[in-house]
């Protein structure tokens, strides 16, 4: 007959020495514990962390022991169910052994992948922003490819902002239009628009001052005599013509 107690309590031993840093007993009745288990050390010094939390079944290792993900660090959601799945098929396939060793070596291995994955994401995140700007890059030099359908799409565009600055022209016109008073319009709101023109020339020669000193007497200007002209000769009179 198989002592479930003593092999559990063996294999308690065990863990605590190969774990000393990570092993934490939480009950002994039934006996519970929680192991942590750390990545190597990925990029930049980055790890994975998650804390395994293991109880004894009764007939453990005849039945797999209770587990689940006590708490992580670093760790995705689809990360921490590919852990789980991972303790399910290990403890299906070392049962009727004595098994933690084990399944806390195969999460030990799939942290280690993750930081891997981690660090491949990363370099091909960092390919594709680089290709990104690259074709950024060329869309700024060369341009979008004029195909039918954008050149009209672009057209139709162009043709409505060109009908809408149109009718907002014309608008503009009209109500110009509206507001600009007709000869009639201005009589029929200037009653005295009639003789304010001839008041104001009234008004104008009221207020003209002449300069007399701009002008000289007539005995004073010296008028060139025609004869003193070398070129000069008088018209000789016209004299009658008889038969």
């Amino acid at each position: 007959m198989t002592d479930y107690g003593e092999e559990q309590r063996n294999e308690l031993e065990a863990l605590e020495s190969i774990y000393p840093d990570s092993f934490t007993v939480l009950s002994e009745n039934p006996h519970s514990f929680t192991i942590t288990v750390t990545s190597e050390a990925g990029e930049n010094d980055e790890t994975v962390q998650t804390t395994l939390k293991f109880t004894y079944s009764e007939k453990y290792p005849d039945e797999a022991p209770l587990y689940e993900i006590f708490s992580q660090e670093n760790l995705e959601d689809n990360d921490v169910s590919g852990i789980l799945k991972l303790l399910a098929l290990q403890a299906e396939e070392n049962l009727g052994m004595v098994m933690i060793f084990t399944l806390v070596t195969a999460v030990q291995e799939k942290l280690n992948e993750i930081v891997d994955q981690i660090k491949t994401r990363r370099e091909e995140e960092k390919k594709q922003k680089e290709k990104e700007a690259e074709e950024a890059e060329k869309q700024l030099f060369h341009g979008t490819p004029v195909t039918i359908e954008n050149f009209l799409s672009w057209k139709a565009k162009f043709d409505a902002e060109l009908l809408e600055i149109k009718k907002k022209r014309m608008k503009e016109e009209e109500q110009a239009g509206k507001n600009k008073l007709s000869g009639k319009q201005l009589f029929e709101t200037d009653h005295n628009l009639d003789t304010s023109d001839i008041q104001f020339l009234e008004d104008a020669g009221n207020n003209v001052e002449v300069d007399e000193s701009l002008f000289q007497e007539m005995d004073d200007l010296e008028l060139e005599d025609d004869e003193d002209d070398p070129d000069y000769s008088p018209a000789e009179p016209e004299s009658d013509l008889t038969d």
